[in-house]
């Protein structure tokens, strides 16, 4: 069963539902309205005559002649019973109403007792003014035929409403349906190949055009993610083959030619350098693979930042003999949580370290400051040094994977250490930002958030 037939069914039962229920209470009420409106005239009738029995001192000539005066019921009889149970009069002798001692002491205690006999709705009554039993009762035929009527009529309304109700559900369904099948034909359009075909967000107020709003943005990020895919795979595809290629032909050129064993160790060694350079583009592609599929861990410790730095400066010091690294507080903790942070030591050191070496082999004087800020919620670790600024549209472009700014030509590499360092701060719920500041002086700063790590 397809979505609009379910809609529209759906739809239709509860109409039904609705239907019925006012059917229903429509025929209660008026039945109900039926048997007071019979009683109250079949009560007047009983009084009406048992008051003409009393003016007429109970003539029973007299008093038959006064029927023709009363619009009488459908077979209606009336009896007149003394209390002690004396039929004085009856009206309409042919038919005969079941008056026992049992009912005349109901009506004694209850003064007014409804009971039917056979198809009769009777009425039994004590009058205290004229000492009498009024019992009374008839066929209410016109409220019967009134009620069949209506039956009749309710089930007519139901079914012609049911009917229309199912009609005007399926149009409803059919034209509520139409921006979906629109919606769903542009989307039939989009794949891998054409994902720049969006969707009609109109005015972006109703549900349907703040879906095709929320498609058309997915549609962007994956464009976005497709994108980068691709151009990691041409910037790879290129970063491998260039030393691949020079190993070749680094090995052809050793065949083709009878070399001394000086000239073969030459060879060799400048072919242990460009496998150097592989092994370490593939682990770094391997590193970048392996920290998309990361995620911040409840099971990693609480570690002060300050101390990952001061280890990673140490480590940095032993690889870079002439560089110098000062490291200052811009506002001194006044406790030491401050400093605290849920993370992976392995990976922060490592996105230190990366950030340091880079600002040592970017930077004309050798020298990197280091900062670190400490607010209520943010700590935030910044690294400086003085060189070669990037373009705006340089930095935008500065993390995507194997990119390189104009300050990178004399510098070799890959373009990764920047990548690999943000897939970490993201791990961590940290943000990586760079900023080009006066006197050329290039600034990397990552900003940890304090209290979602506490939290966790």
């Amino acid at each position: 069963m397809n979505l609009k037939l379910r809609f529209a069914l759906l739809f239709t039962f509860f109409v039904a539902i609705i239907l019925f229920i006012s059917s229903i209470s429509i025929f209660l009420l008026y039945k109900s309205n039926r048997i007071e409106d019979y009683y109250m005239r079949l009560k007047d009738h009983c009084i009406s005559l048992a008051e003409d029995y009393k003016a007429l001192s109970s003539d029973s000539t007299a008093l038959s002649a006064t029927k023709y005066k009363r619009r009488s019921l459908y077979d209606e009889q009336i009896l007149l019973i003394t209390p002690n149970n004396k039929i004085v009069y009856r009206e309409n002798d042919t038919i005969s109403l079941n008056v026992n001692p049992e009912l005349i002491e109901r009506i004694k205690k209850q003064k007014l007792v409804r009971f039917t006999s056979g198809r009769s709705e009777c009425l039994g009554m004590y009058s205290d003014v004229l000492k009498l039993y009024v019992v009374g009762g008839a066929i209410d035929r016109t409220g019967i035929r009134k009620v069949t009527k209506l039956i009749y009529i309710l089930g007519g309304v139901f079914g012609g409403g049911l009917l229309i109700a199912a009609f005007i559900s399926f149009i409803m369904v059919q034209q509520a349906f139409k921006p979906l099948a629109k919606l769903s034909n542009q989307m039939q359009q989009t794949s891998s190949t054409n994902m720049t075909t969006k969707l009609d967000e109109g005015s972006g107020k109703n549900e349907l055009e703040q879906i095709a709003k929320s498609f058309n943005a997915m549609l962007d990020r994956l464009n976005q993610g497709f994108e980068r895919q691709k151009n990691f795979v041409q910037h790879a595809s290129h970063e491998l083959r260039t030393p691949l290629t020079t190993m070749l032909s680094q090995t052809e050129a050793a065949l083709n030619r009878d070399l001394s064993n000086d000239e073969y160790k030459k060879v060799l060694n400048s072919l242990q350098e460009e496998q150097i350079e592989l092994i370490e583009l593939t682990n770094s592609l391997l590193a970048l693979s392996q920290f998309e599929k990361l995620s911040i861990k409840n099971s990693w410790p609480y570690l002060r930042i300050d101390e990952l730095l001061y280890e990673s400066i140490a480590e940095c010091k032993r690889l870079f003999t002439n560089i110098e690294i000062d490291l200052s507080f811009e506002k001194i903790p006044s406790d030491e949580k401050e400093l605290m942070l849920i993370g992976n030591d392995v990976l922060l050191k490592s996105a230190f370290r990366n950030l340091i070496k880079n600002a040592y082999l970017y930077s004309e004087d050798k020298k990197i400051i280091i900062k670190m800020n400490t607010l209520p919620s943010i700590l935030t670790v910044a690294f400086l040094n003085n060189g070669p600024t990037l373009t705006e549209t340089e930095a935008d472009n500065l993390f995507i994977p194997f990119f390189r700014g104009s300050n990178a030509s004399l510098v070799k590499g890959f373009g990764l250490g920047l990548s690999i360092i943000k897939k970490i701060t993201e791990i961590h719920n940290a943000n990586l930002s760079y900023e080009a500041l006066e006197g050329r002086t290039n600034k990397f700063a990552i900003s940890f958030q304090l209290k979602p790590m506490a939290n966790s």
